[in-house]
């Protein structure tokens, strides 16, 4: 029986001697459809019509999007390139083809390495995660259960990533976000603030910058052809401080495809390299209401939030410290148990003042987590609204607007928990 391939050739002529030798059954290659186009190439593999896809080096919009998919449709991606061309074999090889053949190969030899190709991926198939279908989701890492600590220890090596996510209801999280990535900055580490809310992202805005820079939607079409480092991820960054960095967002709620989830792990790779600290601020949502779609190549709103959070070293979960803010966190760390997050997570209950929590604020809010949650807060952010509209009015970070905040001084203690330094208050006290 022969093996059905697809071919996506731009053009090139070795497509041509490959079914002329299919058809005389000399290689035991059937070339099923030859695609005019990516788009074309992946509709056709998602139909189940190839066990594996030629694609040639020339072929316009191949990304490591486009092999996830071919993956992910169970058609193993081979790419065919001019012999020699080593930069165009390194750029393949890390878009995730790892089967190359020469352009001018025999049929005979291309057939050879369609076999064994496919051989590969069936007996050690590469692991695609399509986050949110039940039927590819990825498995936990062992002794991470998606639990909640008050205090976990301090992420350990450089290059840790910090996701701040919080339930729908604007608990604060890009005020948690862009205080915790300044006070890790001037802690001594050096920082990465991200913006990946796909539902509209305001960091920009929120520190004075321009809507309109590229920030991580270019970072992520770096990605998918594979030219993105830890420098070029720095080109594309605001230099707000000397060891605070700022990749901005999308300011417009329906370009959210251009934050594509299987970009995300290569940026998050290179910040690592670029920062101490990557601090993250993620959209609330984690559901994935394309699954009701019944396709499984449908773009995902949330892969982005989710692909964040698996890359992440730390989450910290951030509500509001009233009764509806509370009752909306338990239920979103039950939806991130449910996600299969891995990383430890530090509850920050934002907004806690006396006027909405009868009695002792910290004590009550502190038992009503223990009590439906399963854990305590790892920090109590008291809510300063003059602070807050100080900086927002300005453009500033609440360091500068405000130095004597007191939420600036909570958000410093929890940034200090995280690099595992004494807290601000311990650095200053001396014996008498």
């Amino acid at each position: 029986m022969k093996l059905p391939v697809l071919t996506a050739a731009a053009g090139a002529g070795w497509e041509a001697a490959l079914v002329a030798a299919g058809e005389r059954g000399a290689n035991g290659l059937s070339v099923v459809r030859r695609c005019v186009d990516v788009v074309d190439l992946l509709a056709v593999a998602a139909a189940g019509q190839g066990r594996a896809a030629l694609v040639a080096a020339e072929l316009r919009k191949v990304d490591a999007d486009v092999v996830d998919r071919l993956l992910a449709a169970e058609c193993v991606p081979i790419g065919v390139v001019a012999r020699g061309d080593c930069l165009v074999e390194d750029r393949m090889r890390a878009m995730g083809i790892t089967h190359l053949v020469p352009a001018d190969a025999d049929p005979t030899v291309i057939a050879a390495v369609v076999a064994e190709a496919v051989s590969t991926s069936s007996e050690d198939p590469r692991p695609v995660r399509m986050f949110g279908d039940p039927f590819t989701s990825g498995p936990v890492a062992p002794g991470h259960e998606g639990s909640t600590a008050s205090a976990p220890r301090s992420p350990v090596g450089a290059g840790s990533i910090v996701a701040v996510w919080g339930p729908t209801g604007a608990p604060g999280r890009t005020t948690v976000a862009t205080t915790l990535a300044d006070e890790l900055a001037r802690a001594g580490t050096t920082c990465l603030l991200v913006d990946a809310d796909v539902y509209g992202g305001t960091i920009a805005a929120v520190v004075g910058l321009l809507d309109e820079a590229p920030g991580l939607a270019a970072a992520c079409r770096l990605a998918g052809t594979t030219r993105l480092n830890a420098t070029a991820l720095a080109d594309l960054c605001w230099q707000l401080r000397p060891r605070l960095g700022v990749l901005t967002g999308i300011p417009i709620a329906r370009r959210w495809p251009e934050l594509r989830a299987s970009a995300i792990d290569p940026v998050l790779s290179a910040a690592r390299s670029l920062a101490s600290f990557t601090v993250i601020d993620c959209g609330f949502g984690l559901e994935t209401d394309e699954e009701l779609s019944f396709d499984s190549l449908a773009p995902r709103r949330n892969g982005a939030t989710l692909a964040v959070l698996d890359c992440a070293d730390v989450v910290i979960g951030v509500g509001s410290a009233d009764p509806i803010g509370v009752q909306r966190l338990v239920r979103g760390l039950a939806e991130l148990r449910e996600a299969e997050v891995a990383a430890p997570i530090w509850v920050a209950l934002n907004k806690v003042w006396r006027g909405v929590v009868p009695g002792d604020p910290s004590a009550e809010l502190t038992a009503a987590l223990q009590r439906f949650a399963g854990c305590v807060p790892a920090a109590l952010l008291p809510y300063d609204r003059a602070g807050v509209d100080a900086a927002l009015a300005t453009g500033r970070l609440l360091a500068e607007a405000r130095s004597s905040s007191p939420l600036r001084k909570a958000v410093a203690e929890l940034a200090a928990a995280l690099i595992g330094a004494p807290t601000p208050a311990a650095r200053h006290r001396r014996r008498p």
